[in-house]
């Protein structure tokens, strides 16, 4: 099944607000409704692919058969940019002007070398296509002329299983809950989570060097990689021969995080868990964001580590973001509802009891209240469904949008007031004086990771008072010492502040890197890097 078009995964999983919702939103936020609908998938002018007969002949031969290049307006649109809120409010509107002149679905590593070859052939720029979920413009490449959809989702399975080392190898186009299925099959877990993991692909997590909800136990994505093949224009790229190496620099990190800019992940090799035997989830209260906070550097840095371990800031606890039938069911509350964490326990039955109990001790000590299993449940349960809500809130005249930093425990403080001020100041001087939610998402010994979610009304016009916040917000996060992106990824929403925080020498070193292996600069032109 494809995604919505216009919206995110699943239509049926999209449900109206709650009246009690819509009169929240009007009476804080001064939120319209709409005053027209999303234009229909087939209203929408379509321009002509424009592609040589010669260039559609080379690309069905690379690819096997004419009927893996498709040129019809609907392909072409559902593969037009990802899913940022200025993303769907666009196709909202009908905008397609940065549509591919076709999506070409290539069955293997051999396929794909073939289809750059005949790109490079006619001029063609690619952008690699997986779950389609980018929300930092990874998804739409700075033209000089046509571009092709390279779309992997015939590369879908599992290749190789070595039980002995607990490594897997994937392929790129594998959606993560096929790849789950795959390998319980076996026994083995991923156990990468991340918020999009329903329609998120193994390259894509590559790619954009992931981080699921669960990282504090299992790890980043990146950390879970121990090989990756890629085809170039040049040819082929196999990293990976050792889980360790000290021979030269590792070629595997230069690829990780790479947006499809160095070359196409065809295929991902992966350390595997055994699936756990229990799995619990549960709730903490901190009278503070700052209690919450220290409580968590506690656990990151002296242990014991959860499996999952997050902490929403007071507004969000208040706000309830997650539950679109209890958003602000605590508003009328007669005790402020602090700060909820969530602490989730993951593996053997044996060790999940010990850390949990050892965890729980530490946790009381810094100050927190347990709120039992419900809200850890009701979270787990829950724990995909804010870009269905999303959708929803669009749909009410709302705007909503995220965005996530990362920087050292010393700094959280200042990093978290610093991009709330710039964000209110500027949706505020813009006339849609936002809501801004809060929550630590992922932790590590040395610092942690903060995940911004902003509502406001839509007003007149919601993409270029987002561009101003966001550019203000991004200016804030490089005062702060944050780093512009944690797991989004840099796309081109944040490529320019990107090559403030690598460097000039960094950034010509990465372009020389691209120059080698993608000499007439086809893949993703403009996203990651600036255009040469």
């Amino acid at each position: 099944m494809d995604m919505l078009w216009s919206g995110w995964g699943d239509p049926a999983k999209a449900a109206p607000l709650p009246e009690t919702v819509t009169g929240l939103l009007r009476d804080w936020l001064g939120v319209k409704p709409r005053t027209a609908e999303p234009v229909a998938l087939a209203d929408i002018a379509v321009p002509e692919h424009g592609l040589e007969p010669a260039a559609l002949r080379a690309l069905s031969a690379a690819v096997g058969g004419e009927e893996h290049v498709r040129t019809d307006a609907e392909s072409r649109i559902r593969h037009t940019r990802g899913k940022s809120t200025p993303d769907l409010l666009r196709m909202r509107e009908g905008e397609v002007d940065d549509i591919p002149a076709a999506v070409v679905l290539p069955a293997g590593h051999d396929d794909v070398l073939a289809a750059l070859r005949a790109c490079a052939e006619h001029g063609l720029a690619v952008v690699p296509f997986g779950g389609g979920t980018s929300v930092v413009g990874g998804l739409a490449p700075v033209r000089r002329g046509p571009f092709v959809a390279l779309d992997l989702r015939r590369m879908d399975q599992l290749l190789a299983l070595d039980p002995v080392s607990r490594t897997a190898t994937l392929q790129a186009g594998l959606r993560a809950p096929h790849a789950e299925a795959l390998l319980a099959a076996h026994g083995f877990t991923l156990g990468h989570f991340p918020q999009s993991f329903e329609w998120a692909t193994i390259g894509g997590f590559a790619a954009a060097r992931s981080s699921g909800q669960a990282s504090a136990g299992y790890g980043r994505f990146d950390e879970m990689v121990v090989g990756l093949t890629v085809a170039t224009p040049e040819g082929t790229l196999d990293t990976g021969r050792a889980p360790r190496s000290a021979a030269g620099p590792d070629l595997r990190q230069l690829i990780l995080g790479s947006e499809g800019a160095f070359g196409v992940i065809t295929s991902v090799t992966v350390r595997i868990r055994p699936v756990p035997a229990t799995c619990v989830y549960e709730g903490w209260r901190f009278a503070s964001f700052e209690e919450g906070a220290a409580a968590l550097r506690r656990l990151a840095q002296d242990g014991p580590r959860p499996t999952v371990l997050r902490l929403s800031d007071e507004t969000e606890t208040l706000i309830g973001l997650a539950q679109p039938d209890a958003i602000g069911a605590a508003v009328d509350g007669q005790q402020s509802p602090g700060c909820t964490a969530i602490a989730g326990y993951e593996g053997t039955d044996e060790d999940t009891s010990y850390r949990r109990e050892r965890a729980s001790a530490v946790l009381r000590d810094c100050g927190g209240t347990p709120l039992g299993e419900e809200p850890g449940q009701r979270w787990a349960h829950g724990r995909y469904s804010a870009p269905y809500l999303r959708d929803s809130l669009l749909d009410a005249g709302a705007f909503v949008e995220t965005l996530e930093t990362a920087t050292f425990w010393s700094r959280v403080p200042e990093l978290y007031t610093s991009v709330r001020d710039a964000l209110s100041t500027t949706l505020t001087e813009a006339g849609t004086p936002p809501l801004i939610m809060c929550h630590v998402s992922h932790v590590y010994e040395n610092g942690a990771s903060l995940y911004f979610t902003v509502v406001s009304a839509q007003g007149d016009e919601p993409v270029v008072h987002w561009e101003k916040a966001k550019h203000a917000a991004n200016e804030a996060i490089l005062a702060a010492g944050g780093t512009i992106s944690h797991h989004h990824g840099v796309g081109t929403d944040h490529r320019d502040w990107y090559v403030r925080e690598a460097g000039p020498l960094g950034i010509e070193a990465l372009q020389a890197v691209k120059r080698r292996l993608d000499p007439e600069g086809l893949l993703n032109p403009g996203v990651l890097l600036p255009l040469d």
